[in-house]
């Protein structure tokens, strides 16, 4: 199977999104709930004062992970997912939504939880770099970075396991591993920035 070389261009989203109303099953899958438990799980009982998630699709993680913010930014590519993530979370003061191609365009906020859920192994290598430098310099000290990725064969421009290893790599010096485990067909890795 023959890789992207690119970042997946954010009509590759929209498209998935006004095809069908639930792509990756995201709604209905039990392993996806399961998925979003385990990620959620992993935090622990920590409460979180501004969060920031990327690619948040319809909004399925988005609700449990505004239970742990004080303040959440969801973000996403399609504005089909985003008006779909809305109408399932409704209104919630610490919610907020914004369509942004991440790591191109990014807040500049500090965030002390940002979450990775499926959408690193979306971007080449200038874009996980550009991510490394916006992590770098926008989570703060003691702040998690929660990563989830699929395991399995994509033709996507990185393998779950390569786009996890690229992202660690030029952070490792300010990062602590505090979770890193395997599913049968994801991985799930919690760092948190040095102090």
């Amino acid at each position: 199977m023959a890789r992207h070389s690119t970042s997946m261009e954010p009509d590759y989203f929209e498209s998935m999104f006004r095809e069908t109303s639930d792509p990756w099953d995201l709604e209905t899958s039990a392993y996806e709930q399961g998925k979003f438990a385990d990620s959620i799980g992993a935090l622990s009982e920590r409460a979180y004062s501004n969060g920031f998630e990327v690619g948040c699709a319809k909004g399925v993680l988005t609700l449990k992970l505004a239970e742990r913010c004080a303040a959440l930014l969801a973000i996403d590519v399609s504005e089909t997912a985003l008006n779909a993530a809305r109408r399932r979370v409704g209104h919630h003061d610490q919610l907020a939504f914004a369509r942004m191609e991440f790591p191109k365009h990014a807040p500049q906020d500090k965030f002390d939880l940002v979450v990775l859920s499926e959408v690193a192994y979306y971007w080449d290598d200038g874009d996980i770099g550009r991510a490394a430098d916006w992590l770098a310099s926008h989570l703060l000290p003691g702040g998690d970075l929660l990563l989830v990725h699929f395991t399995g064969e994509t033709d996507y421009p990185q393998s779950g396991d390569g786009a996890v290893a690229k992202l660690f790599a030029p952070l490792d010096r300010s990062m602590t591993v505090r979770t890193s485990h395997r599913r049968p067909r994801y991985r799930l890795d919690l760092w948190r920035r040095e102090p």
